[in-house]
């Protein structure tokens, strides 16, 4: 495993995180204690130090999954989640950006998490009413003079959404989420330039483009219902499809599944400290952490990691 210092945080994260959105029950497949537990157990084994969540994987359920899997071992993850949504059923959720329903979902997201701090606390896709409000922010910082939160982010929703990364540092938040991937170059539009500027660490989410970059699926595909792909639109989809079989034949190297090319393409903008591809089971993270065989030397890269970052 490699690591990077995330922008001012001074935390030292694992290159792949473990992205959980899956874990809700939004991907196909309902997951137990015990199919999260031996995730987690394989990606801290191979180096993963990151997890990243949020309040609304299934009302928190993605969490409280984590937590049990951290249990007795929390130091040695670093916990990234959300807040600004509650979940009400596939795909339908709520918005609840006001401070005190922040402040709730804080202390739900602790209790699930069975932990008494979280590593970086991010608005989670707010538009600019919901992410301007002076309120909020100070609420939160007062959290974080509290202890329960080391740091706060940005989830940002649009990869063009420069306003609201731009006004990181001033709200207090030292970390933004990125979608980055082969098929959705949008931050480098001006996103990136920001995050430099202020030295904000870079959390790149989807790398694998909810998956159509992993290789496994062909123009045509249809996903099954229960799988957040099957809201897609069915002629964007059949466009991504085509564009990753063209990929295929013109970037990929011969005997480099795409998956891990695709990891390991991100991580190599020098603006991203940390990829955070979901896994749904061992297998499929034992191939994502095996991207870090594809990289050089990076700006970011450390040569040390203190437990827990």
């Amino acid at each position: 495993m490699r690591y990077r210092l995330l922008g001012k945080t001074n935390l030292r994260v694992s290159v792949i995180g473990l992205g959980t959105w899956q874990y809700g029950g939004e991907w196909g497949k309902d997951y137990t204690e015990g199919d999260v537990a031996a995730i987690m157990e394989t990606a801290e084994a191979l180096g993963v130090n990151l997890v990243d969540t949020a309040e609304c994987y299934g009302d928190h359920r993605s969490e409280r999954l984590i937590g049990a899997a951290m249990s007795g071992r929390r130091e040695n993850w670093i916990v990234a989640t959300k807040f600004g949504h509650a979940f009400h059923g596939f795909m339908d959720r709520s918005r609840h950006f006001a401070p005190g329903e922040a402040l709730k979902q804080l202390d739900a997201s602790l209790k699930a998490l069975n932990t008494e701090y979280i590593d970086i606390y991010q608005c989670h896709s707010p538009s600019d009413d919901e992410l301007f409000q002076d309120a909020l922010w100070e609420a939160l910082g007062k959290e974080v003079t509290k202890g329960k939160i080391r740091h706060l982010g940005i989830s940002i929703s649009k990869n063009r959404e420069v306003a609201q990364t731009d006004a990181a540092t001033t709200l207090g938040a030292n970390v933004i989420q990125v979608v980055y991937n082969r098929l959705d170059r949008g931050p480098e539009e001006g996103v990136f330039q920001s995050c430099k500027r202020q030295n904000l660490g870079v959390l790149a989410r989807v790398p694998l483009a909810s998956g159509y970059l992993s290789g496994k699926y062909k123009p045509g595909r249809k996903f099954e219902a229960g799988d957040v792909r099957s809201t897609h639109d069915q002629q964007n989809v059949l466009n991504k499809l085509r564009e990753v079989e063209s990929l295929a034949l013109s970037e990929v190297p011969a005997g480099i599944p795409m998956a891990q090319w695709a990891i390991a393409w991100c991580l190599k903008h020098p603006m991203v400290s940390a990829a955070i591809p979901g896994s749904k089971n061992t297998e499929q993270l034992e191939m994502n952490v095996k991207a870090v065989e594809l990289l050089d030397e990076h700006p970011l890269d450390v040569k040390t990691v203190s437990s827990g970052g």
